[in-house]
């Protein structure tokens, strides 16, 4: 956890619960921490506990600029709606847990109450990648700030993330993405994460099996052993597949598929599963609408650099009820090869003046 809001190694917003971190440029895409970065957007970033300290997050006047502040449960389900999808107001918006009763003060925009107390708090804020839209968004950037109930006082905060200091990103082996479960100690970890997230009605059963199990691992060592070779199996045969976008989400045609229920998994936990391998944290469908493929428009499998060939035309505005973020991701590749391999689309974007759809 990082002492105070910052980024590490310049790469990544950190900041302990009851704060927030931002960027002001893109994500850079050497980086192992998230799988797939946008390369339109700023980010900001930050877990929160919010039955012991409601927050209030901050939303400027971003006129008619895209923005959207995804607000994940401890089941990457999203509660709260903030964004310019849904007409939000510039303000304060209150975000609590499941247990908090405490009493909502005048100013306040709207409550958002989380089904669990842990949370990820994750802005989106479009910018073009040109030196003037870059100096327009840095102001609004600035205040999107987040902080304890207790701080509010009914004014805009305002802290310039320009200077926020930089920590040194955690070690990581080889050319992949960092690994956030590791099978050795996923029954270890297990008990924890079963006492943060209560199970959903109809959940009962499967959280008294999980419950038997750890008991009887405790009991036994050799339960322990086995349960480990099952973790380290289901990692390689199950979970390492869905990195894989042809295993993320449904088929929509050529080859491309799309998660149609993203942050509203319910019990589909397969599908849930293959976006936190593959991109972490997906926004609801209304937000932001991811379309994957591993494959060219011939059905060959994209390889280093290698980009599909995208036919039909594209209009410059979708129909007005498709408003929020498109997302096209057809490379899923090491972070050096990714880098490489977007440059060309960061030097297009800044010569083209590419705009979002919105």
């Amino acid at each position: 956890m990082s002492p105070s809001p910052g980024a590490t190694a310049a790469l990544l917003p950190v900041a302990p619960p009851g704060s927030i971190s931002m960027l002001t440029d893109y994500i850079q895409a050497d980086q192992k921490f998230v799988t797939c970065p946008n390369q339109d957007t700023v980010y900001g970033a930050g877990y929160q506990r919010l039955d012991t300290k409601p927050v209030v997050i901050q939303v400027p006047d971003f006129g008619d600029r895209f923005f959207v502040y995804q607000m994940a449960d401890s089941r990457t389900e999203s509660f709260c709606r903030i964004g310019q999808q849904y007409g939000t107001k510039p303000g304060f918006y209150l975000l609590v847990g499941p247990n908090w009763k405490g009493e909502v003060p005048e100013g306040i925009n709207d409550v958002c109450r989380s089904s669990t107390d842990l949370v990820a708090v994750l802005p989106r804020i479009f910018m073009d990648d040109t030196p003037a839209d870059r100096e327009a968004v840095r102001p609004l950037v600035n205040q999107v700030v987040l902080y304890p109930l207790d701080q509010f006082d009914g004014t805009m905060k305002v802290k310039d993330w320009v200077r926020t200091p930089v920590f040194p990103a955690p070690k990581t082996e080889g050319q992949g993405e960092m690994k956030f479960v590791l099978p050795e100690k996923f029954f270890d970890e297990l008990p924890v994460i079963l006492k943060g997230v209560p199970p959903l009605p109809g959940e009962e059963a499967i959280y008294a099996t999980a419950q038997s199990l750890l008991d009887a691992a405790a009991a036994d060592p050799r339960v322990k052993e086995q349960l480990v070779r099952i973790a380290a199996a289901t990692e390689q045969e199950v979970i390492a597949p869905l990195f894989e976008f042809r295993n993320n989400g449904r088929p929509v045609g050529n080859g491309w598929t799309s998660p149609p229920n993203g942050a509203r998994w319910g019990f589909d936990y397969l599908s849930r599963a293959a976006s936190a391998k593959s991109n972490i944290y997906d926004n609801a469908s209304n937000e932001t609408r991811y379309l994957y493929t591993d494959v060219d428009s011939a059905g060959t499998r994209l390889g280093r650099c290698g980009r599909p060939h995208l036919h039909g035309d594209i209009p410059e505005r979708p129909d007005p009820a498709c408003e929020g973020l498109l997302v096209v991701d057809a490379l899923q590749q090491a972070p050096p090869v990714r880098a490489q391999c977007l440059e060309p689309v960061r030097r297009g974007h800044q010569e083209q003046g590419s705009q979002a759809w919105r």
